[in-house]
C-alpha cells in the first residue's frame, strides 16, 4: 500500500445534493420543497409548532426555579492546597485567602468566596480566611494545627446595585 493509493471506502463520503439546478437533476424547480405555502419560502423555522396542537414544551409542567440569592463558591480540596504548598506556589506561613489562591493558580476566577472541602491532608499548620469549610476539612485543618477564619461571603453583583 502506498500513500497515494489510500482512499475512503465506497459510500463513506456522500456528496451533497445541489438543489434547484434544473429539471434534469430531479431536484430542480421547487427544489424538493413542494409547492407554495410558508414552508416553501426561505427563512422559515417553525420550531416546536405541531400543526395547531398544543406543543410539547407547553403541555409539560414547569419545574423548579432559579434562586437569585444563591452563592457560587470556588470549591477547593485540601489536597490541591497541599500540592500548591509543596510546589512553592502558596506560602503556608501567610493566611490563605481567595487572592492568594488565585495568584497560586489554584482557582481560576474569584467567585463569591472559597469553600474548603475535605479530601486530602495538610502536612503544615495553615491559617485560612475563607467563606466556608466542610466538616471533614475543618477537622483536618485543626488536626494539622491550623485554623479557619470564616468570612462573610461577599454580596453578589445584583445585591450591591439594589442597595
Amino acid at each position: 500500500m502506498k500513500l497515494n493509493e489510500i482512499n475512503d471506502n465506497p459510500g463513506a463520503r456522500k456528496s451533497r445534493i445541489r438543489v434547484g439546478r434544473g429539471i434534469g437533476s430531479g431536484k430542480g424547480k421547487t427544489g424538493g420543497r413542494g409547492v407554495k405555502g410558508q414552508k416553501s419560502r426561505t427563512g422559515v423555522a417553525i420550531k416546536g409548532f405541531e400543526g395547531g396542537q398544543m406543543p410539547l414544551h407547553r403541555r409539560l409542567p414547569k419545574r423548579g426555579f432559579n434562586n437569585i440569592f444563591a452563592k457560587d463558591f470556588n470549591e477547593v480540596s485540601l489536597e490541591r492546597i497541599q500540592v500548591a504548598i509543596d510546589a512553592g506556589r502558596l506560602d503556608a506561613s501567610k493566611p490563605v485567602t481567595v487572592e492568594a489562591l488565585k495568584e497560586a493558580g489554584v482557582v481560576r476566577r474569584i467567585k463569591d468566596g472559597v469553600r474548603l472541602l475535605g479530601p486530602g491532608e495538610l502536612k503544615l499548620a495553615v491559617t485560612f480566611e475563607i467563606a466556608g469549610a466542610s466538616k471533614p476539612a475543618l477537622e483536618a485543618v485543626e488536626k494539622s494545627g491550623g485554623s479557619i477564619k470564616v468570612l462573610a461571603a461577599k454580596p453578589a453583583a445584583d445585591e450591591t446595585e439594589a442597595a
